[in-house]
């Protein structure tokens, strides 16, 4: 199953519309991290099949109908989708802790946003991966990014790929 992931569009719809043509074609499904939900809009009219959670400033983060964190199954690996990777204050009560939920081992892999950083690490045994922003400008000096990622039963293949020049920024595969 191929899922591509983006998160922090914060309303860049031109950006967010170049990353969903090139998904569109390439993957099954894509998740979108928050920081705008409303920005999704642009998914909807492509018709493009996604998932996504709220950032942690938006509205839709105190609504308790909209899951803040979400736990979805791909080819049998237990995915995570948070904007955090860890608590924040903005919460609801019943919101769990990233962090516990990795520490319990209910996750093989977290999805995660709000930094505006591409990262893929593995910590305790735990696919990390962020897949940067989509801002055509932004203060931590990153360039607009996205990720693909490739489930399949015995491993994960995550790669960040720069929106504009296309290039491969990380990549990394992760077994069980």
């Amino acid at each position: 199953m191929k899922v591509g992931v983006l998160s922090d569009s914060h309303g860049e719809l031109g950006n967010l519309r170049k990353a969903a043509k090139i998904l569109a074609n390439q993957t099954d499904l894509i998740v979108h991290l928050g920081d705008d939900w409303d920005d999704c809009r642009v998914l909807e009219e492509r018709g493009s099949k996604f998932i996504r959670v709220p950032g942690v400033f938006s509205s839709y983060y105190q609504d308790p109908q909209i899951p803040n964190r979400r736990i979805e199954d791909f080819e049998g690996w237990r995915v995570l989708l948070t904007h955090s990777p860890s608590s924040h204050k903005n919460d609801l009560p019943q919101d769990e802790d990233p962090e516990d939920i990795v520490a319990a081992e209910r996750v093989d892999v977290v999805l995660y946003g709000h930094t505006h950083i591409p990262k893929i690490e593995e910590l305790h045994g735990t696919l990390w991966v962020n897949p940067g922003h989509l801002k055509s400008e932004d203060k931590k000096g990153h360039p607009p990014s996205y990720a693909l990622l490739d489930f399949h039963p015995e491993g994960v293949q995550a790669k960040i790929i720069g929106l504009e020049e296309g290039g491969i920024l990380l990549t990394r595969s992760f077994h069980r």
